[in-house]
């Protein structure tokens, strides 16, 4: 019984590996980005209150490239000691309207809608 368990885990083992990437870069590759994903988590973690931290939440899931920028800046700003503390939700709400200030409007679309001269009902 232990030799037919140890033969699948074999046939596992080797179907992981073919899968991860041949011969396992693809599994440091992943492993590197688990890290840091866990890396900056971790750091906003400490410097969102529980409220600022739901609410970037919310907004990654709506909008991920307008939360990435937020979590950047924040990072960013507790690496240059920038941050005292933590940062409340009122405080992520202006750092979001200064964003949003900054980012270009999207375009807009106006319909020009002309009016046919030659109409059959106004004879």
């Amino acid at each position: 019984m232990d030799d037919g368990l140890e033969e699948i885990r074999q046939k596992r083992m080797a179907e992981m590996q073919a899968q991860g990437g041949q011969g396992g870069q693809g599994g440091e590759a992943a492993e590197k980005q688990a890290r840091q994903q866990e890396m900056k988590n971790n750091i906003l973690t400490a410097i969102l209150d529980q409220k600022a931290r739901a609410r970037l939440n919310t907004i990654a899931q709506v909008k991920p490239e307008r939360a990435q920028k937020v979590e950047m800046m924040l990072i960013n700003m507790h690496q240059r000691r920038q941050i005292m503390g933590q940062v409340g939700e009122t405080e992520l709400i202006k750092m979001l309207e200064e964003i949003s200030k900054t980012e270009p409007k999207g375009s807009k679309v106006n319909f020009d809608r002309r009016r046919v001269t030659l109409d059959s009902d106004s004879d």
